[in-house]
């Protein structure tokens, strides 16, 4: 079994600007998938926007980002949540736990779920064998996944 732990930093139009300096700072290789690349119409507001990013190296260094969607989520102080097939939140941040398989973070998602409040529950996605989302007892909102091949 392998489980890896990877920081996941939310912002609001700025994943890719960020990811492309961090890959500057630490070197590796970097990921962006667009909303545009999973669907959605490009000239719709946002296509261009990530929805999914990563820069890592062989080093170890690794990190995640998307751009949240909508322009402002003010109205969401303190809150993640799935509403009209998007995760919506005002976090900063996301702690991500992926695995090699569903084997792997079906484990670590269950015992999670205590006491959480499911945003999308452990399932099979676009992007994955498995993708789920929860915000633990403590307010921690975890992304749990299989790595995709």
């Amino acid at each position: 079994m392998s489980i890896k732990t990877t920081t996941h930093l939310n912002f609001h139009g700025e994943a890719r600007s960020a990811l492309e300096f961090y890959q500057s700072v630490f070197g590796g290789d970097l990921t962006i998938a667009t909303y545009a690349d999973f669907g959605m119409p490009a000239d719709a507001p946002g296509a261009d926007r990530v929805v999914f990013g990563q820069v890592a190296n062989a080093d170890g260094f690794h990190v995640m980002a998307y751009d949240v969607p909508g322009e402002s989520n003010a109205a969401t102080a303190g809150s993640t949540r799935r509403e009209n097939g998007v995760t919506i939140t005002d976090q900063t941040f996301f702690l991500s736990v992926r695995g090699e398989s569903l084997a792997d973070v079906q484990g670590p998602w269950d015992a999670l779920t205590a006491g959480a409040k499911i945003v999308e529950p452990l399932a099979a996605s676009a992007w994955s064998a498995g993708f789920g989302m929860l915000t633990d007892r403590f307010g921690v909102t975890w992304v749990v996944d299989v790595a995709a091949a």
